[in-house]
């Protein structure tokens, strides 16, 4: 399973995402964030954005790439449909740099408005195959 979504939950969306690392399920769930922002499959990556945020630990760090790419989206009225991140432990911190891939804004590409990445169910656990985490997402 790269992501999958969850039913049960109304008015938000609930997906989990999973990697042989922090580095791939940071991707799978940036992923999994824009099948709901927008129809990926059809957004062209040809303008890419630099992202860079810090967190305390991985759970933070995830908490934080997703809220960065959402305001990146929403700032320069692109959809994301292709994501590169790479996850370093400096010192106490974490820090993620990475590309989101994307295209303008269009209305036939468009899919559900997210409000923002929530606390609640939120989740970041090391499994035997890696990493996994769980995201609930305001709409």
């Amino acid at each position: 399973m790269a992501y999958k979504y969850i039913e049960g939950i109304t008015s938000d969306v609930m997906f989990e995402a999973e990697g042989k690392d922090l580095d791939s399920m940071l991707e799978q769930a940036s992923l999994a964030l824009f099948d709901v922002v927008c129809q990926r499959k059809k957004v062209n990556p040809t303008k890419k954005i630099k992202i860079k945020v810090e967190g305390s630990d991985e759970k933070d760090i995830v908490y934080m790439w997703l809220s960065a790419l959402l305001s990146e989206s929403d700032a320069n009225e692109l959809f994301f449909s292709k994501f590169e991140v790479k996850v370093n432990k400096k010192g106490k911190k974490f820090v993620a740099k990475g590309v989101a891939h994307g295209e303008d804004y269009s209305s036939e590409k468009s899919g559900t408005v997210v409000k923002g990445v929530t606390y609640y169910n939120f989740k970041v656990e090391k499994t035997k195959k890696g990493f996994k985490c769980r995201v609930v997402v305001d709409i």
